[in-house]
């Protein structure tokens, strides 16, 4: 009982009743009804003030304190609310509102690192499995002319093929990885000129007209001849990435199938639309497919070809030119990629020209 507030507001209010009693015993007109009122009003206030000050400013303050730091030891971070507190004249309530906050910081803390450690397991185990195929691959057929079979020229001729095509996916997967990673670390800067988009686009459609032309797929490409599709970026790193986009159009489309590409002018902004008529994307799959290594389908990652970083490193570019990927898929009827560059208008164009 001591321990508590009324306890502790008992025997205050006692104490200060007794002495208010005191002193008006000595005045000379006081009477013993005037010390018997003056004790039970003093009591009543002394108690009711003492131990609401108690109760709210200071034992529910400390009540509260007590159970988050339980809830710290425990770990069970997840119940702490983020919501500021209202303000208060407790003192003891700054002290609470500072443990949150160290409490909701570690929590998003270990949340992160949490996040990361999974990351870290998924990466390991994709570059893992990446690096083991055509590092086996080429294994196999060096192994196997060393058994004797290099004697056999067609035989050796073949293997030796094999075995370089191998050497040069495993060239590709690094020199991404490295790409990628450079781009996360901010060591590749981007070098921005002035440059026509269409222009770009129709050296990719060259660049892959043979390999579409092999399963027969028709690669349409739709724009206004009268507008200007000049825009203020990386030419390379654009190139790449309409490359990367018209390259997967055509890869996971179907025989004889369509590649449409479209660039509308909007006022500030050009948009390309890259639209398949492919096997599409599941909706569950359609958040993680520009992670590293993610695919769709993992029995294609060899029969298709590719890093599994080229979504990725599309993601990465556009980041950096302040632009978004983005995409909309539907199972059995394809899929369409979509991402904006800024227009640069004709009076801006002169302006650069005669400044160069």
């Amino acid at each position: 009982m001591l321990a508590s507030s009324r306890g502790i507001s008992l025997i205050l209010a006692v104490a200060i009743s007794v002495m208010v009693s005191a002193f008006l015993s000595l005045l000379q007109d006081s009477t013993p009804v005037l010390i018997l009122v003056a004790f039970g009003l003093s009591f009543s206030a002394s108690y009711l003030l003492i131990n609401i000050t108690l109760e709210f400013l200071v034992f529910r303050e400390i009540g509260n304190i007590y159970s988050l730091l339980e809830k710290i030891q425990k770990k069970d971070l997840s119940e702490i609310s983020d919501k500021s507190s209202k303000s208060s004249i407790s003192p003891l309530r700054k002290i609470n509102n500072v443990i949150n906050s160290y409490a909701i910081a570690r929590q998003k803390e270990i949340d992160a690192l949490q996040k990361n450690a999974e990351f870290r397991r998924e990466f390991i185990a994709d570059i893992s499995h990446e690096l083991k195929t055509p590092i086996f691959a080429t294994q196999g057929y060096i192994h196997t002319l060393l058994d004797g079979a290099i004697d056999d020229k067609q035989v050796r001729m073949k293997f030796l093929k094999r075995a370089a095509k191998s050497l040069d996916s495993l060239d590709n997967l690094v020199q991404d990885l490295l790409t990628l990673n450079q781009m996360e670390s901010g060591v590749i800067k981007f070098v921005y000129t002035d440059f026509d988009l269409k222009e770009v686009i129709d050296e990719v459609i060259e660049e892959l007209e043979h390999k579409a032309s092999k399963r027969k797929v028709n690669i349409s490409f739709k724009y206004d001849s009268d507008k200007s599709y000049v825009t203020h970026a990386d030419r390379q790193k654009i190139y790449r990435v309409c490359q990367n986009l018209i390259f997967n159009a055509v890869k996971y489309n179907h025989d004889e199938g369509e590649v449409k590409i479209s660039l509308k002018t909007q006022k500030n902004h050009i948009q390309v639309d890259i639209k398949d008529d492919g096997q599409g994307i599941p909706p569950e799959d359609l958040k993680r497919i520009f992670e590293r290594f993610y695919r769709v389908e993992k029995s294609r990652n060899k029969k298709e070809g590719g890093t599994g970083l080229g979504l990725a490193i599309v993601k990465h570019i556009l980041e950096g030119h302040k632009s978004k990927i983005s995409v909309s898929s539907t199972v059995g009827k394809g899929s369409i990629f979509s991402f904006s560059l800024p227009l640069v208008k004709e009076k801006e164009l002169e302006k650069n020209i005669e400044v160069d």
